[in-house]
């Protein structure tokens, strides 16, 4: 399929999947190639591939992380390895056991998406990523950490920029130093005096005898926000995409909620909202037969192995009714997601959610230009959902 580069790459707007499917048809291993310097030397695209280098944390190491986000986030979990990697995995990891997990769901994962929703349930008409995909997840995160929910549009506005620091340096540096300094009192409070929440337990985590530092704690918080945050409001809004370009579908799910997580796991796999992760070869070793040498960066296409027809029928259909496969939209390895759970808890409540209180989704034929359309080349979703309803 004829592809132009510069757009397939064009962060913002980009339409990778033909570019990484003609690569991986060639060669499952792939030249990066000028446009997509952040994922460095070569890519990998091919599913097998994909799921060796994820797992394989001695030859493939995570620091390159550090490089790319680092600066703007701190000493980050994704940028460890080995020994220092399994500790500070230990340590947060606690926070996020399934009572709390339970908690959440009742006290404040349903409350904050029947809060949205109650705001354009009498409307008729909504944009579904400005009204609740944009609002929803980013509130779950501020409620979890102790953020006055008041203040979860700021929070979001510093996720995005810490995010995309590496190609808006000052902006990220900014909101690096704004989000420190908002949290740096309750964590002081937390210190001071424990209240049994997600904050206190980070604070207070100690495992083997080992506790977080100041640098590991607000690093995890500053990827936290923008990874809790921005990556699930993006896949819910691909997921109400499928749905409202699949009516037939849309409507099977309306009559049967049990079918909310085929929906969520098949979006996962075919439009996640990061399509990549980065890796640094320890030593000389070789991918599907191509050398690769020490020292050079591995751009681990996940979003590409989720579409490899090798390891999925008709890859690029988005088919809920498709045989049950493990996909990689959360990795695997010693650095699969730490909250792939909650992203799946917030996903399906608000689903629920949605699909209860406004009756016959469907797009609106006059909300304008442009098109509702998935798009970008390392984070995807829609940027508008535009709907009618009842």
């Amino acid at each position: 399929m004829a592809y132009d580069h510069a757009s397939a790459t064009d962060f913002f707007h980009g339409q990778p999947y033909p570019m990484w499917a003609d690569q991986r048809a060639e060669c499952p291993v792939a030249p990066a190639g000028e446009g997509a310097d952040l994922m460095g030397g070569i890519q990998v695209l091919g599913w097998s591939d994909v799921e060796t280098v994820l797992r394989d944390a001695e030859t493939f190491a995570s620091e390159i992380n550090l490089r790319h986000i680092g600066e703007f986030m701190g000493e980050l979990i994704v940028g460890l390895d080995g020994e220092e990697h399994r500790k500070y995995r230990n340590l947060v990891a606690k926070a996020f056991r399934a009572s709390q997990l339970e908690q959440w769901d009742d006290g404040l994962v349903r409350p904050i998406i029947a809060s949205l929703v109650d705001a354009i349930a009498p409307l008729g008409r909504a944009d579904l990523v400005r009204d609740v995909t944009l609002r929803y997840p980013v509130q779950v995160v501020c409620g979890i950490v102790g953020v006055p929910l008041e203040d979860a549009d700021r929070f979001a506005q510093w996720a995005v920029e810490i995010n995309t620091g590496p190609i808006n340096r000052e902006a990220g540096f900014a909101a690096r130093d704004a989000m420190t300094e908002y949290l740096r009192p309750l964590v002081e409070a937390r210190r001071a005096k424990p209240t049994g929440d997600f904050l206190s337990d980070l604070v207070h985590a100690e495992v083997d005898g080992h506790t977080l530092t100041d640098e590991r704690l607000y690093g995890f918080l500053r990827l936290l926000l923008p990874a809790g945050a921005e990556t699930t409001y993006r896949v819910m809004g691909n997921a109400l995409f499928a749905l409202l370009n699949n009516p037939d579908v849309l409507a099977r799910v309306y009559a049967d909620h049990d079918l909310i997580p085929k929906v969520i796991e098949e979006t996962l796999r075919w439009e996640s909202s990061v399509t990549m992760v980065s890796r640094v070869a320890t030593r000389d070793t070789e991918v599907a037969g191509c050398p690769i040498h020490e020292g050079m960066s591995v751009g681990v296409v996940t979003g590409a192995a989720n579409r490899d027809p090798a390891h999925f029928d008709r890859p690029d259909v988005w088919d809920i009714d498709r045989p049950p496969a493990l996909h990689v939209a959360f990795g695997t390895g010693p650095h699969q997601c730490l909250g792939m759970h909650l992203a799946r808890l917030e996903l399906r409540a608000g689903l629920e959610e949605i699909l209860t209180r406004l009756p016959n989704l469907r797009f609106d034929p006059d909300a304008g230009d442009p098109e509702p359309l998935i798009e970008g080349y390392a984070f995807r979703s829609p940027n508008r959902l535009p709907v009618l309803f009842g």
